[in-house]
């Protein structure tokens, strides 16, 4: 005489299962088992295993981000004045412990120092002022203003200019 396995029914079970599973989707099988624990449906963690992976519920996983496709194409050279503007953010602390900010504006071109604003906090509003005082001096805006930091939101949208973000390195702004 050979045992032979006797499983209950578990149909009451399942059905519950897959019932909390849809209302929860995020949930994976150990807090479905503590949901139907609350039900006074108990049962062992391995059998609430082997009944989750039965009904097929498992719990997809979050995809990550999309990034951008194809390839960066290279910077090209500008050709003239104000064609390219470099934004850098230089910081520095005081004796007093306090930090002080500068924003250097560069013309790639000319090499030319644009501005220097020095100030303990420069806020999005703020460089999108000195921008704009820079664009009044110069006779307009540059084709394309690049930065090796992420600038303020309200700057770029202050700015209401293009403007790329690609990382360059701070050797280039030679000031």
């Amino acid at each position: 005489m050979r045992y032979a396995p006797r499983r209950s029914d578990d149909g009451d079970l399942r059905s519950r299962l897959r019932e909390i599973a849809a209302e929860r989707r995020r949930f994976g099988y150990r807090r479905l088992g503590i949901m139907l624990a609350r039900e006074g449906l108990v049962m062992n963690h391995k059998k609430l295993l082997r009944l989750y992976r039965e009904e097929n519920l498992r719990v997809r996983r979050r995809r990550g981000r999309k990034r951008a496709m194809g390839t960066r194409a290279p910077m090209a050279l500008p050709q003239g004045p104000n064609q390219r503007w470099s934004l850098d953010f230089v910081s520095d602390t005081l004796i007093s412990g306090r930090r002080i900010r500068i924003l250097a504006v560069v013309d790639d071109f000319t090499r030319e120092c644009l501005a220097l604003v020095a100030d303990t906090s420069l806020s999005g509003a703020r460089v999108a002022r000195e921008l704009d005082a820079i664009i009044a001096v110069r006779g307009g805006p540059p084709l394309m203003i690049v930065s090796d930091n992420v600038l303020c939101r309200e700057a770029a949208a202050g700015f209401g200019q293009q403007i790329s973000m690609r990382r360059q390195p701070s050797a280039r702004h030679a000031i």
